[in-house]
Order: C-alpha cells, then sequence, then structure tokens
C-alpha cells in the first residue's frame, strides 16, 4: 500500500492543490496530514485527493471546531494510532516517542526519513513559507522505501 505524508499546509492553497495533484498522479492509497492546517477553508482542496486521509490538529491550528466539522472528523487529536497493512502508525505534529511501527510527524518545516528500529518520518513543508521549499513523502508501506518530493 502506498500513502503520501504531508504537513504543515499553513493556508497556502496554492501549495496543498499542488501536493494533492502529486499525490493523485502517483496514486496513494491514503493520505495522512500532520498537523498545521490552519484555517478550515485549507481542507477544500484536499476534498480532490483520490483516496480517504487523516490528519492531527497542530500547535498553530487554532479554530479545532471548524476543521473537526469541515474534515467529517477526519482530523484527530494528536497522537493517532491506525493500521494499515499490517503496520501500526502513530500520526503526531509534534515528535513523540510511542510504541509504533512507523512515526509519522510533522512541526519542524524539515524533512526527515530515519530507520533503525521503526521508520520515522516528517515530510517538511507543504506551505513552504518557513524554508521557501514544499515537501511531501510518497510511502511504501510493505517495502518501508520512502520518496521524498520537493514542488
Amino acid at each position: 500500500m502506498k500513502i503520501g505524508v504531508i504537513s504543515d499546509t499553513h493556508d497556502n492553497l496554492i501549495k496543498i492543490k499542488e501536493a494533492v495533484r502529486i499525490l493523485n498522479e502517483k496514486k496513494v492509497e491514503f493520505v495522512f496530514h500532520c498537523g498545521d492546517f490552519i484555517a478550515p477553508f485549507s481542507l477544500i482542496p484536499l476534498e480532490e485527493l483520490n483516496c480517504d486521509w487523516r490528519g492531527v490538529l497542530g500547535n498553530n491550528d487554532g479554530e479545532r471546531g471548524g476543521l473537526a466539522k469541515k474534515s467529517e472528523g477526519r482530523i484527530k487529536n494528536s497522537p493517532f494510532f491506525i493500521s494499515l497493512s499490517s503496520k501500526r502508525i502513530v500520526l503526531t505534529h509534534i515528535y513523540q516517542e510511542l510504541e509504533a511501527d512507523i512515526i509519522l510527524f510533522g512541526h519542524t518545516h524539515n524533512p526527515q526519513i530515519k530507520k533503525d528500529k521503526r521508520l520515522v518520518v516528517n515530510p517538511g513543508e507543504v506551505g513552504g513559507w518557513l524554508t521557501t521549499k514544499s515537501s511531501l513523502v510518497i510511502l511504501d508501506l510493505e517495502s518501508l522505501e520512502s520518496e521524498l518530493i520537493y514542488f
């Protein structure tokens, strides 16, 4: 199963739309958002995904009720645990050492992919506001191979 991992979209609709286009082109089967959506209107481009998605709230997500309603319950409190393809995945905004096969996080705006006893992935930032580099990660859950994509 191929998944997409994004984070820190920070209301940048142009970059969110571009990320969705890439995720659809790569034919991901599920998308995780590691937080800092900001406003509910920033979820509109995610409606164009060809797959389902889940996300967690970040430290800059102030309009939590609006995000929960607009996402139809897809946005959860952090940490959020889910099992896909026999892998226990934890989704969090700020890194936490938790029991899981895969830890997905954001917050730093800097991409990181580290594999030791577990796979740790930070896709960087979609918004591009802090680093001027928008990025996302495509991850194959069977092989645990990952691809960092800048756009």
